[in-house]
């Protein structure tokens, strides 16, 4: 088996084992890491059939995370997907629709960042002895409302590690905020800011590139890590449940082995469909990327016009862990589209800080032809997830309702028929409220948990545990900042032991 090395889409650091791309999170030049090459399959799809979830993330996990031995990775999978996921199936895929619902929100958090931030901690640990590390490893990470709470559930007293959460105040759902405010966990912290996730998600840059601060961390026994989707830990266990999906098409035979699908991805960050697309590269039968956006499209008109531009106005929306303007895992295909260039990736990020856009080159675009972009609105989505509701009885969440919506749109357009899975990011009782309103055409006058059991009435499957937990538990976090002084807080957390 080849063994894979990273380096970062800035060009100034190469030639580092998965295990420490994964304990660093972030380049020492401000860039992503990636693999010096992309793998090829070991295996053939067909030989999966029947395998376990567990089985099937080992295969295409072990090519990418070659330092790792095998049993060390196989203990990290086995005590990631474990009875935390409330379907023995982990992810499973239903169809409805014309279209197959890929569902990534059985774990603890009821969101798809559970699929990677489940293993990400074991990832970690086991990289840190492995590196001979005897600091504190802090999680420091920035969320539109699920990676925080699923971090926070992975991370949760693991000893040798601390997390702090920083999200924006107003801009998650009501769900989403208790399931942070509420977790448990000597070693967990959560600070509302008051800004959007990309004030967020910029604070928690301009700290990991703070030099002075990552030397006093250090004379104190603390380094920074990350599980924002930036690191590669995040990246690559999220390749594993688009082949499980091949794997499960050719199982009920509604595919022959070696035929082509699309994937549909409700995209903010740009991890979840790049997962998809690396997927492709080291074998598994792609065709189409289907890239769907909500109001806030900036990936939709970077794929259109070949600009980034994030000056433009955020709007909140139903799907607010798509209201992001600076999706930072796209800098991975914009280093992949200009043939590894990192200085050239460097001047385009700097562009992007200083003036807010960049623009590609065509050789940039035309290498991007694999990746379709549409996007949402609000009515059209609540349309989507009332449509499919009236006529299948299937109920899914806002997110999953702009890709679903996006992948009826290219259907008339293309009329393309190639079997598509779909990303199904959240359960619909993670969204409740706004589940309803699209199936009723107007906002049920009901509290949180009155939606929920509306929800459960009409046809959702049965309440998840995550939902029941946060009924009736003890708000525990109630920091709160501006998005300029997010270092003083970390410094509050880590240096006077306050909460």
């Amino acid at each position: 088996m080849e063994f894979i090395k990273y380096k970062s889409t800035r060009g100034k650091e190469s030639g580092v084992n998965a295990s420490e791309a994964i304990l660093k999170g972030l380049a020492d030049d401000g860039g992503l890491f990636m693999p010096e090459k992309f793998p090829k399959f070991d295996f053939a799809l067909e030989d999966l059939k029947g395998k376990r979830y567990q089985e099937v993330a080992y295969e295409v996990m072990k090519l990418l995370l070659s330092d790792y031995t095998k049993e060390e990775l196989t203990d990290c999978i086995e005590k990631a997907y474990d009875e935390k996921f409330d379907t023995e199936e982990i992810a499973p895929l239903v169809k409805a629709g014309g279209a197959y619902f890929l569902e990534l929100f059985h774990g603890d958090t009821i969101a798809f960042k559970d699929m990677a931030l489940s293993i990400l901690p074991h990832l970690l640990t086991t990289s840190a002895k492995k590196n001979g590390i005897k600091n504190k490893i802090v999680i420091l990470t920035a969320t539109s409302g699920d990676t925080g709470k699923a971090a926070m559930s992975g991370f949760c007293d693991v000893e040798g590690t601390g997390i702090i959460v920083f999200y924006p105040k107003d801009g998650v759902s009501n769900v989403q905020r208790l399931q942070m405010v509420t977790q448990k966990g000597d070693n967990t912290d959560v600070v509302a800011i008051h800004g959007n996730f990309d004030d967020a998600q910029s604070g928690v840059k301009k700290i990991f590139s703070d030099k002075d601060f990552a030397k006093k961390l250090s004379e104190n026994g603390i380094q920074l890590s990350s599980a924002n989707s930036i690191n590669i830990g995040r990246l690559v266990p999220q390749i594993a449940y688009y082949v499980y999906a091949y794997v499960k098409l050719l199982e009920t035979g509604d595919i022959a082995a070696g035929e082509k699908i699309n994937v549909c991805v409700p995209t903010g960050n740009f991890g979840n469909i790049l997962a998809a697309y690396i997927g492709k590269q080291m074998g598994l039968p792609v065709d189409k990327l289907i890239c769907a956006s909500n109001e806030n499209k900036v990936l939709f008109d970077f794929f259109e016009h070949g600009v980034y531009d994030r000056n433009r106005k955020f709007v909140l929306t139903s799907s607010p862990s798509m209201d992001i303007l600076i999706s930072s895992n796209l800098e991975r295909l914009i280093y992949l589209s200009c043939g590894s260039d990192g200085e050239y990736v460097s001047k385009l990020m700097k562009d992007l800080s200083a003036g807010g856009k960049y623009e590609v080159t065509k050789a940039m675009k035309d290498f991007m032809k694999d990746f379709i972009a549409g996007f949402a609105d609000e009515k059209k989505n609540f349309e989507g997830i009332k449509s499919l509701y009236d006529s299948t009885g299937y109920i899914i969440d806002t997110h999953t309702g702009v890709a679903f919506s996006v992948y009826e749109d290219y259907k008339k357009a293309t009329k393309d028929m190639t079997k598509t899975v779909i990303a199904s990011t959240a359960s619909p009782y993670k969204f409740a409220d706004s589940v309803l309103e699209a199936i009723f055409g107007q906002k049920q006058d009901m509290g949180d948990f009155e939606v929920i059991d509306k929800l459960h009435e009409i046809g959702a499957p049965e309440i998840p545990k995550a939902i029941l937990e946060i009924k009736d538990a003890k708000i525990r976090h109630t920091r709160e900042c501006d998005s300029a002084d997010m270092q003083k807080e970390v410094e509050d957390i880590l240096f006077n032991n306050r909460r």
